[in-house]
């Protein structure tokens, strides 16, 4: 019999919150899950403008304390800080996930020509870094097109999600020449569906693909 799996979901926003843990309600029901949530993350790194040094603490910090309460594999919710995520990775015995790299292998075996939409844009450099590095490895020519909606975020932060939801499809809308279109955000979910009415075009989204990844590793 498998024993229940203790994950800690590490957030710089609540707005991601809600979207992950209905993916594990609907995909892995039998997890037990941990948030935990510290939203100065996204506000300080917004403020300066950059990932630094001190900003990497904090979140190798956040890893080492999932993993003393017990935990049995960290996934961090926020796209924005990819290199510290794989920096804490580095320094712990269980499996540390960045919130997108399970998408990001989901979309490059659909083609190379990827829209990347953001309500939060750091996290656009980011999630570009990770889609640049997956790309080489593979041997897949890579043409990223991206847009953000700052409007869209603070809608969402509001409780509106509706207007949330058109302004990200909107923003698939305006994506020119791609063969997919990845959300940057778990907070973006709700969305998908306008966004592939809009667009025309396939839709992925993080949570769901960082859940079934996550279930491979420790059940597999």
């Amino acid at each position: 019999m498998t024993s229940t799996k203790r994950i800690f979901l590490v957030h710089a926003t609540s707005v991601a919150i809600e979207p992950i843990n209905a993916a594990f309600a609907s995909l892995w029901p039998e997890a037990e899950l941990c948030n935990l949530l510290e939203d100065s993350l996204s506000r300080d790194l917004r403020s300066a403008g950059r990932l630094t040094e001190a900003l990497k603490q904090r979140f190798c910090d956040l890893a080492r304390y999932a993993r003393s309460a017990g935990a049995d594999a960290v996934l961090f919710t926020c796209s924005a800080f990819g290199e510290a995520i794989e920096l804490s990775r580095q320094q712990l015995d269980i499996p540390v996930l960045k919130p997108n790299e399970a998408m990001i292998e989901q979309a490059l075996a659909l083609g190379g020509r990827i829209g990347i939409l953001a309500t939060f844009e750091p996290s656009i450099e980011s999630m570009s870094a990770e889609f640049r590095q997956a790309a080489a490895a593979q041997g897949v020519p890579l043409q990223l097109e991206s847009a953000a909606s700052a409007d869209a975020f603070q809608a969402l932060h509001a409780g509106d999600v509706e207007r949330h939801d058109h302004l990200v499809a909107q923003l698939a809308g305006q994506l020119a020449d791609c063969d997919v279109v990845c959300f940057s955000q778990f907070s973006m979910t709700s969305a998908a569906p306008a966004a592939r009415e809009v667009s025309g075009r396939k839709v992925l989204t993080t949570p769901d693909s960082a859940v079934l990844l996550l279930r491979r590793l420790l059940e597999g």
